[in-house]
């Protein structure tokens, strides 16, 4: 039984290792395809998670299906049941942990479309009145079309130009449905730890990503480093609390130092040829590894089910 345990084992460890590959994927991609890699890097973490967790927590219930008395289990792996009953604690503490996180998420939209209900404006900019200097891409509520939200301090900031960086920069947020991608992220948190690596690495790839755009919009690059430099320092002072993890997506968010170097380099270009199989194998071998991960140990285990139930038959 020694093997089946240490499936199980690699079943719920090899995420750290994976998270760590995804990165580094991550790093030498574009920001769409970045985005798109850690995302699904994060969700095969979390099924693989939950598949281990599953074959252990099944154990008991398989012997039964195959008429073997749980005595004989215990017998040969006496650490089942309890084993069982930890996977099946865990799983159920994962699930609460999502409900309230997923809760929290929805706290988190309808705070914000609250606190934009003074805004004025036309189209999908609402701008609210006040000396604080925030901005940031609202998604859809209730019905509502998502909204770019900017304090009247932050429009004050900013020249012509670098307003229509700003917007730009929110827009793609929107558009892109990055705030759905950051959640799915955030909510496979609550199943593995070692997908908050992923969390902080996404919310800099999504900024990337609306720098980019943002950057095309203008077709200017110096003047798009400019403005986020310049909307970075004047918010610097506002910190926007969440408590979950999941802030709404703004231009000032992430590591703006690096954020603008980015800006003032050539623009990436789309993975052709050799770079493009080079990023479609790795994601392929790091999807292949976690299911990997995800299907030995449920395998092992019913494996083993089915040797006590022929040992038990053989008897």
């Amino acid at each position: 039984m020694t093997y089946v345990l240490a499936l199980v084992v690699l079943g719920l460890a090899f995420p750290w290792g994976a998270s760590v590959a995804a990165r580094r994927l991550a790093g030498v991609l574009p920001p769409r395809e970045a985005c798109w890699t850690l995302t699904a890097a994060a969700v095969l973490m979390a099924c693989g998670t939950i598949a281990a967790l599953t074959g252990l927590f099944h154990v008991p219930f398989l012997a039964a299906l195959e008429q073997v008395p749980l005595a004989r289990v215990l017998e040969v792996w006496p650490a089942a049941v309890p084993m069982a009953c930890v996977a099946g604690a865990v799983m159920l503490v994962q699930l609460v942990l999502l409900v309230r996180r997923w809760f929290q998420h929805r706290s988190l939209l309808r705070r914000a479309w609250r606190s934009a209900a003074e805004g004025t404006g036309a189209g999908d900019l609402l701008v609210v009145p006040g000396s604080e200097v925030d901005a940031f891409a609202l998604p859809g509520y209730q019905g509502r079309g998502g909204r770019i939200v900017v304090t009247s301090g932050m429009m004050r900031a900013l020249r012509a130009t670098e307003r229509e960086v700003l917007l730009a920069h929110e827009r793609a947020h929107l558009s892109g449905r990055h705030h759905l991608l950051s959640a799915v992220v955030d909510l496979s948190t609550t199943v593995h730890p070692a997908a908050r690596s992923l969390r902080e690495s996404l919310g800099f790839h999504l900024e990337r990503w609306a720098d980019e755009a943002a950057a095309a919009a203008v077709g200017d690059r110096k003047v798009a480093a400019a403005a986020i430099a310049r909307a970075a320092l004047a918010g610097a002072s506002q910190k926007r609390r969440t408590g979950g993890g999941y802030p709404l997506l703004s231009v000032t968010t992430g590591p703006v130092p690096r954020r603008v170097e980015a800006l003032l380099r050539p623009a990436p270009a789309a993975p052709q040829g050799g770079a493009r199989q080079a990023g479609a194998l790795g994601l392929a071998t790091t999807a292949a590894a976690l299911a990997l991960a995800a299907l030995a140990p449920a395998y092992g285990l019913h494996e083993y089910v089915e040797y006590a139930a022929v040992a038990v038959r053989g008897g």
